[in-house]
């Protein structure tokens, strides 16, 4: 009994050595978080080598992920591929097909997203901006010579055809069209001058609220081929945001200082936790492998004594 146990005690022994020995360095990546001292010295290892190294590692992470798996060729080839163009087209679809039975009017829609004191200001400001454009066009002298010459025309074609026409009555019109016309131009572009504000504005407010207060889905329904155009351009939009400004997006993000600093803001009791989660299996492995090897070096010394 003594022989087995003699046998048995240097094996035995390396195991529970090395299984040890492995558990407590793997503790002293983390532990303790914090430098400790004795009477003023510094005890040696503390803190851990993770907390002493945060700084660093965190920078080393970021730079690793910025550079290699979040970098410009990667995140293009995986927003660009065809199954992330399949599911933007699918996600454009079902929203079409979902606002062609939506029975809520434009403005309760928009209630969804933005408050009403926002989707009153964009209203004013859109139609704002629209009459100003048609009061422009309306205060253009072209338009009062345009309006008078096919008024002019258009009475002398009457003329022309009916009873007066018989007697030449349309000759004479033609002969003092000219004169009437520069009359008549000059009278609607006065008026114009006064009322185009006032028109534009009452035309483009009551469209925009007619256009606010109808359903969602007869915007939609009977628009299919118009929706497949824009639902093509939706996509060309994204393919150009992402070839054309992914870099400028990237430079923007920063992605290797927001890791790194997340890192540096992590307290270590998390970290701790997420490092031991991710490799729980694999640092186990390692308690076991000291084990093993631990038992080997027992045999191996048994014998060599």
């Amino acid at each position: 009994m003594s022989a087995i146990l003699h046998y048995l005690s240097g094996p035995v022994l390396g195991a529970v050595i090395g299984y040890i020995t492995n558990d407590i360095a793997i503790r002293m990546l983390f532990r303790p978080h914090t430098a400790k001292y004795i009477c003023g010295v510094h005890v040696p290892f503390t803190p851990g080598i993770i907390p002493k190294e945060k700084g660093r590692i965190g920078s080393a992470i970021g730079s690793a992920i910025s550079e290699n798996l979040m970098n410009k060729e990667v995140l293009e080839k995986t927003l660009l591929s065809d199954e992330m163009l399949e599911k933007l087209r699918t996600a454009v679809d079902e929203f079409f097909n979902t606002q062609m039975h939506n029975e809520e009017t434009l403005e309760q829609f928009a209630a969804h997203y933005l408050t009403k004191e926002e989707i009153s200001a964009m209203r004013e400001s859109t139609c704002d901006e629209i009459a100003k454009l048609i009061t422009a066009k309306l205060r253009d002298k072209a338009i009062g010579a345009n309006i008078a010459h096919a008024a002019t025309q258009h009475v002398i074609e009457k003329t022309r055809s009916s009873v007066a026409g018989k007697i030449k009555a349309d000759k004479l019109l033609e002969v003092i069209s000219s004169p009437i016309e520069t009359k008549l131009a000059q009278h609607i572009n006065e008026v114009l001058q006064e009322q185009a504000p006032f028109m534009s504005t009452r035309i483009v407010y009551t469209e925009a609220d007619k256009l606010l207060s109808m359903p969602m889905c007869d915007l939609f329904k009977g628009h299919e081929q118009q929706l497949a155009q824009a639902r093509e351009g939706i996509v060309s939009v994204y393919r150009t945001i992402i070839s054309d400004h992914l870099p400028r997006i990237l430079e923007g993000i920063n992605i290797s200082k927001i890791v790194e600093n997340r890192i540096n803001e992590m307290d270590m009791d998390e970290a701790e936790v997420i490092i031991l989660t991710v490799m729980k299996k694999e640092l186990r492995a390692i308690v076991w492998l000291g084990a093993l090897l631990g038992c080997i070096m027992g045999t191996i010394m048994m014998f060599v004594n």
